[in-house]
């Protein structure tokens, strides 16, 4: 909201010099070249005297004015300082080095530098803004009360309520002065970049018209078109809006290029985020999180929780949604923890519910209960706040929360809330079949399981001893079975061969609970795999018996048993042999 520009927002009121003047002169002058904002035209004026020997008195504060107005600002406080060490300093750059180290993130430097500085209403909104950096409360209402009802100072304010997440003040405030001043344009992107923090994207995408119908190559709006395709569409139609800016690098591209290559690296889904992301962490807020959801996604836990572990999250005073808001959560699923993956220009809640993710995905890896608790509280301070309650994402995150707490008719409550929006989404549909399971709704979870379509997430342990769960209490074990047959050996194999065994038996499918003890025994001469194969062969005789298996399945269950060295199976074997041989059953 502070950025400076390399473009007039108001054009059409500015001073026109008389062309027949112009006419055989090959200098202008510097008066010309300002009041025109050509500030590179004006520092090669500058500089060009300073060479020749006919510098002013003024020309480094000219110079230094000129580099902080293109975002060149390390060149401006080379002058600005400079300046200072003059022996007739005027008292008023201290201001302007105050600024030109507040734009370069020293605000330490820039409270000293302001406070030299005269009083005077450019260095009250210099303080204000600092002490919004600092959080210091009690300056903030001073420096807040010292305001005035003019442009300069209501847009100060305007700008701190945006970054304090107060984005309806904020709007009311631009809008107030765009009625009385149609020609401040650039008020429009301030406008738009609101409605865009409130979701509102297709909005914020209107008021943007009016200022790039006007000032079509602007970057800061052509990046924030971008950020508004990302969200209606998709990560490609958001990168071809950029795509005309890149080709055509200005000086404003310059100021902004490291946000963009941010963006970029968002807008292509994590592509490059290793050679762009870190660079940027401590200059671009969202630099940081977007690197942590980059980890997650790698399955780097603890490289994402290193990162995010020290991060003090920042809560918002309020946040204004109408009843209909519904806003996306970022941040990344971890197995059964329900957090919708995406990556975004973060909102105020985001830092929680990203720290929340993270210690639940490490809590989950380690075992560790005080992850789980702090992610559970994470996602309840969310979920529980007044402004996000009635949004998809404090509702994601009170079904989180729930999750963690193993509390799944309340999850299924949140879930069903906003399931409309997530139809085909592989993650949601993850942690809804889960929940439907865990709450005996076994049939929905199969139909619900078999609706994803992502190959990794199909892989995963927890999806196929979820699904094979749902196939045994579904009466359709052979199913699970198969799922145990497509797997390679491994301890995963061996945890879903005793959820079928033990499921199985206490489901009454004793063929198949028969096949996986077996096969346990075989892998693990543990006496319960015995005793579990013995049971459920027995079983398999007893439904033959009944009629509710055929004859021709006691061959198999033979065969299990002679694959067995224990000495009780010689007399299993003799009695169902001599009842085979009654009943003329071939084994």
């Amino acid at each position: 909201m502070m950025l400076s520009r390399a473009k007039p927002a108001v054009g059409r009121d500015l001073p026109h010099t008389d062309k027949r003047k112009k006419k055989g002169r090959k200098i202008p002058k510097l008066e010309e070249l300002l009041s025109q904002r050509d500030f590179t035209g004006a520092i090669t004026l500058l500089e060009f005297k300073r060479h020749v020997g006919e510098q002013e008195e003024d020309t480094n504060l000219w110079i230094g004015y000129c580099a902080f107005h293109l975002g060149d600002y390390k060149r401006a406080l080379e002058e600005y300082e400079n300046a200072t060490k003059e022996e007739n300093c005027s008292p008023e750059v201290w201001v302007n080095l105050a600024c030109t180290y507040f734009f370069l993130g020293m605000y330490k430097q820039a409270e000293a530098a302001g406070f030299k500085a005269p009083k005077s209403r450019l260095q009250n909104r210099l303080l204000f803004h600092l002490a919004h950096k600092f959080n210091d409360e009690k300056k903030l209402m001073n420096f807040h009360q010292n305001l005035q009802d003019i442009t300069e100072d209501q847009l100060s304010l305007a700008s701190i309520h945006y970054m304090r997440s107060h984005y309806q003040e904020a709007i009311d405030i631009y809008k107030r002065i765009l009625l009385d001043n149609r020609e401040y344009l650039a008020l429009n992107v301030y406008v738009a970049l609101c409605y865009y923090k409130l979701d509102y994207y297709d909005v914020s995408q209107e008021v943007l018209a009016v200022y790039l119908q006007q000032i079509p190559d602007s970057t800061i709006a052509l990046n924030l078109k971008a950020c508004n395709h990302f969200r209606l569409y998709n990560g490609k139609a958001a990168e071809a809006e950029l795509k005309s800016l890149m080709d055509n690098a200005s000086s404003s591209f310059e100021f902004a290029k490291e946000l963009i290559r941010h963006n970029l690296v968002v807008f292509r889904g994590g592509e490059g985020a290793l050679q762009v992301l870190p660079p940027l962490v401590d200059v671009i807020p969202e630099a940081r999180l977007n690197l942590v959801i980059y980890y997650l996604r790698q399955d780097d836990v603890q490289e994402a929780y290193n990162l995010i572990k020290d991060l003090e999250p920042t809560t918002p005073q309020n946040r204004t949604k109408s009843e209909g808001d519904t806003g996306e959560a970022s941040g990344l699923q971890k197995q059964e923890y329900l957090t919708k993956e995406n990556q975004r220009i973060l909102f105020p809640f985001e830092e929680y519910i990203l720290k929340g993710v993270v210690n639940a995905a490490l809590g989950q890896e380690m075992g560790s209960k005080d992850h789980m608790k702090i992610a559970q509280q994470f996602f309840q301070l969310v979920g529980g706040s007044a402004s996000e309650c009635d949004t998809i994402p404090g509702r994601q995150c009170m079904a989180s929360c729930f999750f963690l707490l193993k509390q799944f008719d309340d999850v299924l409550i949140y879930l069903n809330s906003f399931k409309s929006y997530f139809y085909n989404d592989d993650i949601f549909n993850f942690n809804y079949a889960q929940a439907k399971a865990a709450t005996g709704n076994t049939s929905e979870g199969e139909e619900i399981f078999l609706l994803i379509q992502s190959e990794k997430m199909k892989n995963d342990y927890i999806y196929l001893s979820w699904l094979a769960r749902c196939y045994i209490m579904n009466k359709k074990p052979r199913l699970a079975w198969e799922l145990y047959l497509k797997m390679e050996t491994s301890g995963e194999s061996f945890s879903l061969l005793q959820l079928i065994a033990n499921d199985c038996y206490k489901m009454g499918q004793f063929y198949y609970s028969a096949k996986a003890f077996d096969v346990l025994e075989r892998l693990d001469p543990n006496p319960e795999y015995w005793e579990g194969k013995r049971g459920a062969c027995v079983g398999i005789f007893q439904m033959i018996l009944a009629g509710r298996e055929p004859k021709e399945t006691l061959r198999e269950v033979l065969h299990l048993l002679r694959s067995t060295g224990n000495t009780q199976v010689e007399y299993i074997i003799r009695i169902m042999k001599k009842w085979a041989k009654e009943n003329r059953v071939p084994v």
